[in-house]
């Protein structure tokens, strides 16, 4: 309650919001932020705007199953509204490399028959880790998958820091959750 005043409430979009925030100056500063988005909000270029401080430690809920792994389709192909959504969500256009692959299938009629094989949820999350470590120069090696009680992931809950300290704690903190 003492620092009630201390409290500022923005209603504006939460990327633009956090990018101002990452602007200012992190001197001699540190923080964490908890990123709980409904869905798939969070831009790549705002978590880049956050790694940039050198001073905010991030624990995120990326949406895993519930975002990415529902627009990756079976057949590959994905509509363009959701791959520039990915695009954003992941800074990047290689995902589509990340998470389709093609395997041979040879079969009695066509020796050279092949099919598109999507990756599993494994694999997304580890790609999203490796794409963390890009910006940020620490990230928690145990990222845990939330599944809901049907057991079908939901998010993976990740950490990203600056500070050595900070990510010793933060995987302790991801080794307790089952």
């Amino acid at each position: 309650p003492a620092l009630a005043d201390r409290i500022v409430i923005e209603r504006r979009e939460a990327n633009d919001a956090i990018r101002t925030l990452c602007a200012g100056g992190w001197a001699g500063r540190r923080a964490t932020m908890f990123l709980d988005p409904y869905g798939m909000q969070v831009e790549w270029e705002t978590i880049k705007a956050i790694a940039g401080t050198k001073a905010i430690d991030l624990w995120l809920l990326f949406p895993l199953g519930i975002g990415v792994n529902r627009l990756l389709t079976r057949s590959g192909e994905i509509p363009e509204r959701w791959r520039q959504r990915l695009d954003v969500l992941f800074g990047t256009t290689d995902w589509i490399t990340a998470f389709y692959r093609v395997e041979s299938q040879p079969d009695l009629f066509n020796p050279a028959a092949t099919t598109l094989v999507k990756a599993r949820v494994d694999v997304i999350a580890s790609y999203f880790v490796e794409r963390l470590k890009t910006v940020f120069p620490l990230v928690a090696p145990n990222p845990r998958i939330l599944r809901n009680s049907s057991g079908n992931p939901m998010y993976l809950f990740c950490f990203a820091a600056s500070h050595p300290r900070a990510l010793g704690i933060a995987s302790d903190i991801l080794g307790k959750i089952d």
